[in-house]
């Protein structure tokens, strides 16, 4: 399994996976120029893409959708509460309902129901023996998800405020309120408190990801995280901070 984060962040969202034979892209929220540019840089095009699966219907996760579906072959997997709004962007002959649990050729793929302010998903995404965990833009992590994503390979989990930062910071009251709550965004130390409790020696990367540019800083959230993880001496050298304009290393494991 091959993972590069491709943009991550309020402004827009997209990760690419090499599973087995199957090229699949974890939601299209950047423009098309930003992702062929990030692909080409592992010598994917974007015609090398069999699937997307989008997580929600927020425009930082399926803003270069469109565009990307014109110029791509394809498919979208979505389940029928995001078919509403990917239908008025996307040709039907292009999607794919799915269920809680589905496949893409040999990847199997379990969703993980988030709690945002719209429906929403995590994933948890499996390819012969190895796994990885995507999950963003839920105000918390429920615990029933916490044995199904125990001990995997790959954590891409949002680590997107500091509490403090929000409620000092520039945005209106009602929209802090809804960052912090249930139905909101992770912050920095609850991202971390679940991290600590799923972790386990088959975890080899851990992405933080969709970090506030307004609520957070790059530093505070692996410092938060880390300050978590090192109640159970987890090896910090595993996390990799992701950026919103910057791409990250492609990763194998």
């Amino acid at each position: 399994m091959k993972v590069k984060v491709l943009a991550s962040g309020s402004k827009g969202n997209s990760t690419y996976l090499k599973c087995g034979d199957t090229s699949i892209l974890i939601d299209v929220g950047i423009g098309v120029t930003k992702i062929h540019k990030s692909l080409s840089d592992i010598n994917v095009s974007l015609m090398d893409i069999d699937a997307v699966v989008i997580s929600h219907c927020h425009s930082d996760h399926i803003y270069g959708l469109a565009s990307f579906i014109r110029k791509s072959q394809a498919k979208v997997y979505i389940p029928i509460d995001l078919l509403a709004d990917i239908k008025q962007i996307v040709p039907i002959d292009r999607i794919v309902l799915i269920d809680n649990n589905f496949n893409i050729e040999e990847t199997k793929i379990t969703l993980l129901p988030a709690s945002h302010d719209v429906p929403c998903y995590g994933f948890l995404i499996e390819n012969n023996d190895k796994s990885l965990v995507y999950l963003t833009d839920t105000g918390y992590v429920n615990q029933k998800h916490y044995e199904t994503t125990k001990n995997k390979n790959i954590y891409i989990v949002e680590a997107n405020h500091d509490e403090i930062m929000v409620m000092e910071g520039p945005y209106t009251y009602p929209n802090k309120k809804r960052i912090i709550s249930d139905s909101g965004h992770l912050s920095n130390i609850n991202s971390g408190k679940y991290l600590s409790k799923v972790v386990g020696n088959n975890t080899e990367y851990i992405f933080l990801a969709h970090i506030s540019d307004t609520n957070n800083t790059k530093e505070l959230a692996y410092e938060q995280v880390a300050e978590e993880l090192n109640k159970i001496n987890f090896d910090l050298n595993k996390i990799i901070i992701t950026e919103q304009y910057i791409a990250a290393e492609e990763i194998e494991v």
